[in-house]
């Protein structure tokens, strides 16, 4: 048996019908960028996240870019203050932070969750931070009470980086409603994926989303005229009546998604393998499913001879990356024991309850 990763093909296939409706229409329509589709799903998606903001972009980094160059715009903050981010996250999340001069301050996650340790982060606040940015791994959600109250405490912004967690629930809300603002990834992969790159930006400030949207114009309130330097970083109609069809079905898809975490975690017996540890799991939307392994790479191998696909998420942590020769010489072992052992097993709404069944009994016989 052959388990892919992720069937791109198979989850279009489920939409199909309306998919090609949706991308008739536009080409109908004439006109394909900032028009009705993107009012459309713009309201849709900022009402599905409970924000009232939400402004499309052209994939996940801008979105986190344009949130710390808004506050940058607005004075909330300035080039040289800090933002307190996670250790253990993909490289975007750190790339929007320095793209617009402030400095990320890393801090280790735990290793019962992978999320940013909340007892660690206030040691890491000084009089330059601004803002802490949390990310919800692997569609895991990240918030904690504590750190709203530090938010609270010290007066600094709270930033979510859910390009990995549409769907994800903290306590009856929506991942991308518990800060100040948050960017979101709608690449293909996604938990909501469009046909290509494309992000979007949720906010209940103001002042917040429309500056964020005229960065995202270049810098443009006004056509043709220009109150910042910004850039072009807009979502395409197309793009957007793609995604609006798939929100439609995304809590759907993300329960089918979690069932199979279920199965895994509850068959899943092998001693060497660790699993997900998982308080509620309507917090958890699984865009991911994160096992670790001491022999992660023989691992790989065996799923690989197998038929099963699997990706490492991430080989190589930020702070040991060439580009952040800066950071090279950290120390931050709970994050480099993640890096080291974490494998990605197949998940997805359309995943048959054979091929969930081939990759547990395949992961148990692993010796």
């Amino acid at each position: 048996m052959q388990v892919k990763f992720l069937d791109l093909q198979k989850i279009t296939a489920k939409y199909a019908d309306k998919m090609h409706e949706a991308v008739l229409r536009v080409v109908d329509s004439g006109w394909y960028l900032q028009g009705h589709e993107n009012e459309r799903f713009e309201e849709n998606y900022a009402k599905y996240i409970g924000s009232k903001h939400a402004i499309g972009c052209a994939n996940g980094l801008d979105a986190l870019i344009w949130i710390f160059r808004a506050y940058i715009e607005m004075g909330v903050m300035q080039p040289g203050d800090e933002v307190i981010v996670p250790a253990n996250t993909y490289i975007a999340t750190i790339l929007a932070i320095t793209e617009n001069g402030l400095k990320p301050v890393l801090v280790e996650p735990k290793l019962s969750t992978y999320q940013i340790d909340d007892d660690l982060i206030e040691q890491a606040i000084t009089p330059r931070t601004k803002a802490i940015c949390i990310v919800h791994l692997y569609g895991q959600c990240a918030y904690t009470d504590k750190i709203g109250e530090l938010c609270q405490k010290y007066n600094l912004k709270l930033v979510e980086d859910n390009a990995q967690a549409h769907g994800c629930l903290y306590k009856g809300r929506k991942t991308g409603s518990l800060g100040d603002a948050a960017g979101h990834s709608f690449y293909p992969g996604k938990n909501l994926g469009a046909f290509g790159d494309a992000g979007a930006v949720t906010t209940d400030d103001d002042e917040l989303a429309a500056t964020v949207r005229a960065l995202a114009n270049y810098g443009s309130q006004k056509k043709y005229v220009f109150k910042y330097t910004g850039r072009n970083s807009r979502l395409d109609e197309i793009q957007a009546a793609i995604l609006d069809v798939k929100l439609a079905n995304l809590d759907e898809d993300v329960a089918l998604r979690q069932e199979v975490a279920k199965r895994y975690c509850s068959e899943i017996t092998n001693p060497k393998i660790i699993l997900p540890q998982i308080a509620d799991w309507k917090a958890h939307a699984f865009h991911l499913f994160p096992i670790r392994c001491a022999e992660r790479d023989r691992l790989q191998q065996y799923l690989s001879e197998n038929g099963i696909q699997t990706i490492i998420h991430y080989p190589i942590a930020p702070h040991q990356q060439e580009c952040y020769k800066e950071m090279n010489d950290m120390s931050l072992p709970i994050t480099e024991q993640i890096h080291n052992e974490e494998l990605s097993l197949p998940i997805s709404p359309v995943m048959t309850a054979e091929e969930v069944e081939y990759v547990i009994e395949t992961i148990n016989k692993f010796k």
